[in-house]
Order: structure tokens, then sequence, then C-alpha cells
């Protein structure tokens, strides 16, 4: 198993407006999208070059006053050990685990900041997938190729995962009134910053997707009807950077060079 490594992205949209999300990413970042086919629950399946990449759903109804956003879920060997220990490091279990037939095991919790994220235990595989593939892949475009993390004491969240999941420091880069980006390594590899809470209203999570072209993507993004809120920027890489807000109000974030390449 590759306990810790990104696994899979999910979108919870805004009710009513599961089709128009999915034809916005469809648009933005290439994806195909399709109903999953699960009996008495509408969940919307994206792909990209044979790889299954991100799952779309509307907003449940117990959750009906929380904003749309995108949840990033994480591989883990065992989901149940793994919520109780969420629980011994001071995180909650939002939804306890439970399987989803043909996929896996999951649960929804949040680390001790408040910050939502996703486990799943993935049914077992014969042979196992390479590492870079499915919907994490730093190597390719439509992918997930980043992730980042605010948080209201990024410190101790750092620690949090850490031990949940063995991530590892790497560098920290000053960012002056915005205080230190703290990246992070899975494996040896960097995956992801963390840093404080900066303009996000709590806590969270934002995927960063790949992308071939920074700003072909940003002219999508505003062509599909959403808004650029920072960027383009270039970052270490080199590369570049723009987070953004879908139409429904989900926030995520494109990675790539600035120029499309052929």
């Amino acid at each position: 198993m590759y306990r810790g490594k990104p696994c899979w992205f999910e979108l919870s949209t805004a009710r009513g407006g599961l089709d128009a999300a999915g034809t916005f990413y469809e648009k933005v970042l290439g994806w195909t999208t399709a109903d999953s086919g699960m009996e008495g629950f509408t969940y919307h399946l994206a792909s990209h070059g044979g790889d299954m990449i991100a799952g779309l759903m509307e907003m449940p109804e117990d959750c009906a006053d929380v904003p749309p956003f995108w949840m990033i879920y994480f591989d883990v060997d065992d989901a149940d050990a793994t919520a109780a220990k969420i629980k011994t490091l001071g995180g909650s279990v939002f939804r306890e685990p439970a399987d989803i037939p043909g996929t896996g095991r999951f649960a929804v919790v949040t680390d001790p900041q408040g910050a939502t994220f996703g486990i799943l235990q993935p049914a077992p595989m014969d042979p196992q997938p390479p590492v870079e593939s499915g919907a994490w892949n730093q190597g390719k475009e439509s992918r997930g190729n980043w992730i980042e993390l605010m948080s209201t004491d990024p410190g101790a969240g750092f620690d949090f995962y850490a031990e949940l999941f063995g991530w590892t420091k790497s560098t920290a880069m000053d960012m002056g009134e915005m205080g230190t980006y703290q990246l992070f390594a899975w494996q040896g590899t960097d995956i992801g910053g963390m840093m404080g809470l900066g303009n996000a209203p709590v806590p969270c999570w934002l995927p960063y997707f790949g992308v071939n072209g920074v700003d072909a993507a940003i002219a999508r993004i505003r062509d599909g009807g959403g808004e650029v809120l920072h960027g383009p920027v270039e970052v270490p890489g080199p590369a570049f950077i723009a987070v953004a807000r879908d139409p429904q109000g989900a926030h995520f974030a494109v990675v790539g060079p600035k120029d499309e390449t052929p």
C-alpha cells in the first residue's frame, strides 16, 4: 500500500449544479465525465487518458450549509485503524468508515484544526498499480500534481499528518508577512505545502491539477464562468500556478508551464 499518498479528488458542488460543474471541468481540464451508475446515489466520475481522476456529486442534504469544495483522499492500509488514530491525535471523524463496493473502504475526517479530508483503503488489486498512476501523477496534466493545506496552526498540522502518514518536512520558504510555506514530502518526493490561513475563511486543503499552459487554462476558467483569484505566479520548479474558483464556488488551482508546449 501507499499510505499517505493522494489517491482521489472529490467535488461536492451546489445542489442542482452537478451537470454544470462537470461541463466546467471538462472545458478547463479536458476531463470526460459520466454517471457512475451507483444505485440510489448520483455520483459522476471524471477521467482523462484512461485514468479515473475525480468524483463529482451534489452536496449532501446534511451538509446543505457547507459551501462547495474539493476534498482530497489519501491512501491508507486500514481505514478503521486510521480513523481511530485520527481521533487519538485530536482530529475528528465526520463519516465513519464504510465500504464502497468494488472500490474500497473510506471515511471523511478532519485534522485537529478542522481541515476536511478523506481516507481510502483501496480494494485489493493484483498487480498493485504503480505509484504514479490514476488520480495522482505529478508528471501528467489533468491529474493531481500538488496539494496545499491552509491552517490556523500549520506547525501542529504538520505534526498530525507526519504521525498519521509518515510525511517529512522538506524546504521551508519565507513568504514575509504571509509566514512560512513548508513543503512536505511523501516517500522522499515533495507533494505539497502547508501555510497559515491566508485568505482562506477556514482551514482547508486545496488541490492543484496539472495543465499544459497556465495562461490557456486561465482563459478556459474565465470562459467557463469561473474566477481567477491569484496568478499566474511563478514558483520553483520552474512552473506557474493560478488559484481559481469554479462557477459554483469551489476553489482549486492549476499548475504547469506558463505557455502551452508542443
